[in-house]
């Protein structure tokens, strides 16, 4: 069996103008970035097709700490949809350089269903994720140099003990998640707590995924609260006249890039939000590009149906005005032995019995997609060590729900190996009335809806709110905020809050630690349980197999 890096040295790249043409896009209008990365113009989409193409939705089980393949079957299932004479367009989510360099490795998919040049886009990419990186620390200085500077005749009046807004970095650090800065003399700035996030949890990233254009961002920067002044009035970045600088550190991170899959398809890759801590879907920009160039997007959610998927039915598309079509639930044997109770190291032994208990993970997440009036399928990612019997048990429990079913063989075969389910996605997708339903309406309460994702989504009895949550909820109605969608930060081991709950958990209390407030992205966050918003790297990460030789020939990216 050939390894990834010896697949993606077999494949003949094509240049970047090549795909651009199968979009009916013009060399002219393409901003090139070397012979295989390009970036599009906004220009480009037209808001008046959009909704007549056909949207796929990728989502999970929930998965284990590896993940289950969800790009790489997002990937397999647009060349499959090319293989059956629908032009397709893959959209995805960049790579932060956390999990890159943590535990999941690169996330460009895998085997014969890869996006190109998989090295680029795993490192660095385009430097969007530098530029949401400066553009969000550049508002980090300002708020600090106005404090400085303003001692003693604060205009705004800002507590430097009330400023929300922290700084971020690309790249798991658990040591910087809570730290004082300032120490030394004077000259140094006045000393407070504060800490880091990681990048992909930035309210810039965040901002950046749901604009619509460079006007829109730049309202959205605008709007971000930075903190309170001593008499609690809330303070934003427009007071600070921030957001015309940081949207000129926008000015290409707006635009989505263009690159190919393996068998040279288009691909567009712009936005990297984690699905636990974040929205975890790409751009909204991005998102409509692929619709305006191309009869049918696949795109991904981060996670699972009740993290990526709940985020991007419920606040993209609410925002973005979009309806799905259809959406394909990845399941892995894997996993649902994972869910059955298998030990880690006997998943790759056979085990029916176990792979029939973790059905039930499966079941919960098929019920979380019917939820939104949209019809669910499922994608069984075939590993080497499946046997066809547990196979075969996830069919038929498929069929006794309803639920049409495919082995997706995306990663030995690519799009070969996604036809059968290419074929059911489009037929269900041809089917679908535009009948999507939101889970929820953004003028509700915050505890309405966050009770309503909990008990349906999640399949908790009921929320509770630490003394500290409840009085910020108060607060968010007093100054208006609380009309704003959810977007909840919680851990993607469980459909519940706590990462030891695996299967179907039900009837558990979810707890609200505190929330965040993403006013310029147009959300809050609520934090359940003990997730954070900068993770930290495990024993051994990922980067100690990462190497690079004389001649720039990388290894250990996987």
């Amino acid at each position: 069996m050939k390894t990834d890096i010896e697949i993606v040295k077999s494949v003949k790249t094509k240049n970047i103008e090549h795909i651009a043409a199968k979009l009916g896009v013009k060399k002219e209008d393409i901003h090139k970035y070397g012979k295989y990365i390009a970036k599009l113009p906004l220009k480009l989409i037209n808001d008046k097709v959009v909704n007549n193409k056909k949207l796929v939705l990728v989502t999970a089980l929930t998965p284990t700490p590896a993940g289950e393949g969800k790009t790489t079957t997002s990937i397999g299932l647009s060349e499959g949809l090319n293989r059956i004479g629908v032009n397709t367009t893959v959209v995805l989510r960049e790579p932060s350089l956390g999990p890159v360099f943590g535990v999941k490795g690169g996330a460009a998919g895998g085997g014969f269903s890869q996006v190109l040049p998989m090295e680029d886009i795993n490192l660095h990419f385009t430097n969007d994720m530098a530029a949401v990186e400066k553009a969000h620390n550049l508002l980090s200085a300002l708020i600090d140099n106005y404090i400085h500077n303003h001692q003693g005749q604060n205009s705004l009046n800002l507590d430097p003990r009330r400023v929300a807004w922290k700084r971020v970095m690309d790249m798991n650090d658990r040591v910087l998640r809570d730290i004082v800065i300032g120490l030394g003399e004077r000259a140094q700035g006045v000393p407070r707590q504060t800490g880091f996030d990681i990048t992909a949890a930035s309210e810039i990233m965040a901002a950046l995924c749901l604009a619509k254009d460079m006007e829109d961002l730049k309202t959205k920067l605008g709007n971000i609260l930075i903190g309170y002044s001593f008499d609690d009035k809330p303070l934003y970045a427009r007071q600070l006249n921030a957001q015309g600088a940081m949207a000129a550190l926008m000015k290409y991170a707006i635009m989505p890039n263009l690159v190919q899959t393996i068998e040279g398809n288009p691909a567009i890759i712009h936005g990297g939000p984690f699905a636990n801590i974040a929205q975890g879907t790409n751009s909204l920009i991005a998102t409509k590009m692929g619709l305006s160039l191309s009869d049918c997007v696949v795109t991904e959610a981060g996670f699972a149906s009740e993290l990526g998927a709940e985020k991007f039915l419920n606040i993209k598309c609410q925002y973005g005005e979009l309806s799905p079509d259809a959406s394909v639930i990845v399941a892995t044997v894997r996993a649902l032995k994972h869910h059955g109770g298998v030990k880690s190291a006997m998943l790759n032994e056979p085990n029916p019995e176990g792979v029939n208990i973790g059905l039930q993970n499966l079941e919960k997440h098929i019920e979380n997609i019917r939820h939104f009036n949209i019809k669910p399928i499922v994608a069984v990612n075939r590993f080497h060590s499946d046997t066809e019997e547990e196979i075969n048990i996830v069919k038929q429990r498929c069929e006794d729900l309803g639920v049409r079913v495919a082995v997706s063989d995306a990663w030995a075969k690519g799009g070969e190996g996604t036809i059968d389910l290419a074929k059911i996605v489009m037929e269900e997708a041809e089917k679908s009335t535009g009948c999507f339903d939101p889970l929820y309406d953004f003028n509700w309460d915050i505890e309405e809806k966050l009770h309503t994702i909990a008990t349906k989504l999640y399949g908790a009895d009921h929320v509770e709110y630490t003394v500290k949550a409840a009085n910020q909820i108060e607060h968010f109605k007093k100054i208006g905020l609380d009309k704003l969608p959810v977007c909840v930060a919680k851990t993607q081991r469980s459909l519940s809050d706590d990462p030891g709950k695996i299967n179907r958990p039900k009837d558990f209390i979810l707890r609200i630690r505190e929330f965040e407030v993403a006013t310029g992205a147009g959300f809050i966050v609520p934090i359940a349980g003990k997730i954070m918003r900068m993770p930290g790297l495990p024993p051994t990460p990922s980067a100690e197999k990462i190497d690079i030789d004389n001649d720039g020939n990388i290894t250990g990216l996987f």
